[in-house]
């Protein structure tokens, strides 16, 4: 049975394991992010984006988080892909020092996009100027989205800010206000069940120690 329960259950289960969207990753510089509901009357899914910049990666890369009771052919609700997206990051990066070479178009998908940044700017403060405008390249397609979702299932609802706990490990996703709401929607089909009265602190300037290990 497709219950609010049951999908806090798998939200909770995958913050206990660590593959829960976290801002707070220490490992990437946010720089966007996105969420997506999608469910008919017994199937339902949610992807979460996390845009950011993984020194160790060398990139500005996509991560897709991806939870639901459809889910295909990997399954498993948690990570899903790892979309690099700056295809000319050797001219990007000046002399391997994550800081940004100056005027030098960052290609994303075939299309150079124009960093408003000086040379000598960190990496992850160039790739934030691109956006707004660039977003829709940066973040994932319709394809990318539904690699592992079945075709045809309906949109319910995206956002594109939201507000997060501060630390999966001290409120599970069932104790905050955001995924209670998404998890009505999805249980539901209604996306009317999402009326946040928090504030949203997705903007990457809310999260100033992600990417500092």
């Amino acid at each position: 049975m497709m219950t609010t329960s049951s999908i806090l259950g798998q939200f909770d289960r995958c913050a206990e394991d660590a593959t829960f969207a976290d801002l707070q990753n220490g490992y990437y510089y946010p720089v966007d992010v996105r969420l997506h509901l999608f469910g008919d009357a017994t199937r339902w899914a949610m992807v979460v984006e996390l845009l950011g910049y993984s020194p160790r990666a060398g990139n500005l890369t996509d991560v897709l988080h991806r939870y639901g009771n459809c889910l295909a052919p990997r399954g498993e609700p948690g990570f899903g892909d790892f979309l690099d997206r700056v295809e000319n990051m050797g001219e990007v990066e000046k002399e391997g020092r994550e800081e940004y070479a100056g005027d030098v178009p960052l290609v994303v998908r075939g299309t150079p996009l124009r960093a408003a940044a000086e040379a000598g700017a960190p990496l992850q403060d160039a790739f934030r100027l691109l956006v707004p405008r660039h977003r829709d390249l940066l973040l994932a397609d319709e394809g990318e989205l539904r690699a592992d979702i079945p075709a045809g299932l309906p949109v319910l609802l995206r956002l594109d800010e939201w507000n997060q706990p501060d630390d999966f490990w001290d409120r599970l996703p069932s104790e905050h206000e955001t995924f209670r709401q998404l998890a009505e929607v999805l249980a539901s089909g209604d996306p009317s069940r999402y009326r946040p009265t928090l504030p949203p602190n997705t903007h990457w300037s809310h999260w100033p120690d992600a990417g500092t290990l």
